[in-house]
């Protein structure tokens, strides 16, 4: 069984950082991705990046790249999302899921599976 899990959510002031962490278990391989998403109140999910975790070959979408980092560490299966310069419009519960679907550099991609899992989501909150 798939589960991931995501940590690291809180609040945060305006222009700060946050270290987002996403467990994942229940593979046999390392051959898997791992996308980052985030949904804000009233809005549509939106995907920020993509890793896949046997190449280390990482996308991002066009409205985080440069703030956002993602990185994956196959010896611990899990994921990070550093987010930096963190602005109002951030403030989000954040997922993390074994799907990608994110727009970033004109082109829009898209990874899915049979079956996509997702953790529960960590609350970000950009206030001052």
């Amino acid at each position: 069984q798939v589960q991931l899990v995501e940590s690291g959510g809180g609040l945060v002031q305006p222009g700060g950082s946050l270290r987002l962490s996403c467990a994942v278990s229940g593979f046999t391989s390392d051959n898997y991705d791992i996308g980052w998403f985030r949904q804000a109140p009233g809005m549509a999910r939106e995907g920020l990046s993509c890793i896949t975790m046997k190449e280390n070959v990482i996308w991002y979408a066009d409205t985080v790249k440069g703030r956002f980092t993602t990185s994956g560490d196959n010896a611990k299966n899990t994921v990070y999302l550093e987010m930096n310069s963190l602005n109002l419009e951030d403030t989000a519960v954040y997922y993390c899921a074994t799907k990608c679907d994110l727009y970033g550099g004109g082109f829009h991609y898209e990874k899915t599976h049979s079956t996509d899992y997702w953790g529960q989501g960590t609350q970000v909150t950009v206030s001052s």
